[in-house]
């Protein structure tokens, strides 16, 4: 009986905190929030939710989204902004409002088709046609690039207590030096506490090891305080090690907590559904992402639905990842891995 109790403990604190994912999906939380609470061990966040809450707060409500006889930790926490449009190029983002109608979508899909050359997952999952729609909030995040240099393929060896061995990348002792430029040390405390970035013309991916389970904010803030902090060689040098695992994951969630409840301040107006989704791949040659978020607001006038051995720079265990443009002050992307599991690497190994 307090297995059973204990594990619906759980399922509500998910549920609660950090929106439900379909039944297809894995057991990675998907954060709406960048100072969001993770519950789970593995979590992601990307900011495409926040832009469509944005544009929401900023156009419609026109000040911090409340709803009648509900308080919601969520939406406080989105109301912040934490993350904007001027965090991250024009060239990788679409977002976009209106109301809710056939010529919205059409206008969508057309615009995501030319800019990216995608098509959406979003959009059929909306009754376009429902008599209370009133509007409809949408945006679509693309990141595909090439590292600086194509690291070499480590090969098959555990993940933490992983019992699968899943593939790495990197660089090896026996590594051409050409490829140490492709690599930055931020910081290395010791054999536990250390960070990297690895570089692409205009992005760079940023991986910290820490077991540490905090908010992405407090972790982001940590990982640049010890880098600013850290006077050792940032150089990566002959000796030192890379290890990164080869990673894929593609995931919806739903938003139930912000669903179906009277927004304050507006003209009876509920959010019917919030969705978003990401579709992430990282191997030796660089970055794919796509993530989409949609946010459908309907009326109420119905019930609503160092040291001389070398550094080793494994990231075989418990790690952080972070995603940020270059000479850009917040990133736009943050995973945690405690398993690998969740992970499994869908792409060919090189």
């Amino acid at each position: 009986m307090k297995k059973i109790l204990s594990f619906l403990i759980v399922i509500l604190m998910l549920s609660a905190f950090g929106g439900r994912a379909n039944s297809q999906d894995t057991g990675v939380q998907m954060l709406a929030a960048y100072s969001q609470k993770p519950v789970s061990q593995n979590s992601l966040w990307v900011g495409t939710f926040q832009l469509v809450w944005n544009e929401f707060q900023d156009n419609i409500v026109k000040g911090p989204v409340k709803f009648k006889n509900y308080k919601s930790e969520l939406a406080n926490l989105l109301d912040k902004q934490e993350f904007k449009k001027s965090m991250i190029s024009e060239d990788s983002y679409y977002v976009t409002y209106g109301e809710t109608n056939l010529a919205l979508k059409k206008r969508i899909e057309d615009a995501i088709m030319s800019k990216f050359g995608e098509k959406s997952d979003l959009l059929d999952k909306i009754d376009w046609t429902n008599p209370n729609n009133a509007y409809l909030f949408y945006a679509m995040l693309v990141k595909n690039f090439d590292f600086d240099k194509r690291f070499d393929n480590i090969g098959k060896s555990k993940f933490g207590m992983d019992k699968k061995q899943v593939d790495y990348f990197g660089v090896k002792k026996t590594s051409g030096s050409d490829l140490y430029d492709g690599v930055r040390v931020l910081f290395y405390n010791n054999p536990f506490d250390y960070a990297v970035s690895i570089t692409s013309k205009n992005d760079e991916v940023l991986l910290y090891r820490t077991n540490s389970n905090k908010k992405y904010n407090e972790l982001y803030k940590t990982l640049e305080k010890k880098s600013s902090k850290f006077r050792g060689n940032k150089a990566f040098v002959r000796g030192d090690v890379l290890k990164v695992p080869y990673m894929s994951i593609k995931q919806e969630v739903s938003y139930d907590e912000l669903c179906g409840k009277e927004i304050l301040n507006t003209d009876r107006l509920y959010i019917d559904k919030a969705l978003q989704t990401v579709d992430f791949n990282m191997n030796n040659k660089g970055v794919k992402l796509k993530s989409e978020a949609i946010m459908s607001i309907m009326k109420m006038s119905l019930a609503p639905q160092v040291n001389d051995k070398g550094r080793n720079f494994f990231f075989n265990d418990t790690f952080v990842l972070f995603m940020r443009e270059k000479g850009k002050s917040a990133p736009y992307f943050a995973l945690r891995v405690k398993s690998m599991a969740d992970f499994e690497y869908k792409g060919e190994v090189y």
